[in-house]
């Protein structure tokens, strides 16, 4: 088992900065994990996205958590190295508070499916006790 918090999240995901939307995973099993994510000032979408009211966009909290789920599955070495997660759908999506900068995000994900060509997740993003997010997503799992 890594050592956690896990926060070499470059070498689980493709992603890089501005796209990179995971700072650790804090635990996780075959179950599921929790991660989190501090969004700041620096983030790029908050330049444009209500900028006298600067809020983190519905779809990026979705790209975030499933971010993270991708994440800590390929932590647990699930799939072969160099797997990329291509988000398929997204379902039962709810927004129920924002997020602003300077949040702190705790993403809780449950894997309800997982095979060697496709990943079916649900996630809830809080921040403090504060649910802000949730949705159910499947990725298709394949290669460069």
């Amino acid at each position: 088992m890594a050592d956690l918090p896990f926060t070499n999240i470059e070498s689980l995901l493709p992603h890089r900065k501005p796209f990179l939307f995971v700072d650790s995973i804090d635990s996780y099993d075959d179950d599921g994990c929790v991660c989190t994510r501090k969004f700041t000032d620096e983030d790029f979408f908050f330049k444009g996205h209500f900028p006298e009211y600067p809020v983190v966009p519905g779809v990026i909290l979705i790209e975030t958590m499933a971010q993270g789920g991708g994440a800590a599955l390929s932590l647990q070495g699930k799939f072969e190295e160099g797997s990329l997660f291509f988000l398929a759908t997204v379902n039962n999506v709810k927004f129920k508070n924002q997020v602003r900068p300077g949040d702190v995000v705790r993403m809780e994900v449950k894997n309800k499916r997982c095979t060697k060509n496709m990943v079916v997740q649900e996630g809830k993003a809080f921040v403090g006790d504060v649910l802000c997010a949730q949705a159910e997503w499947m990725c298709i799992v394949g290669k460069k």
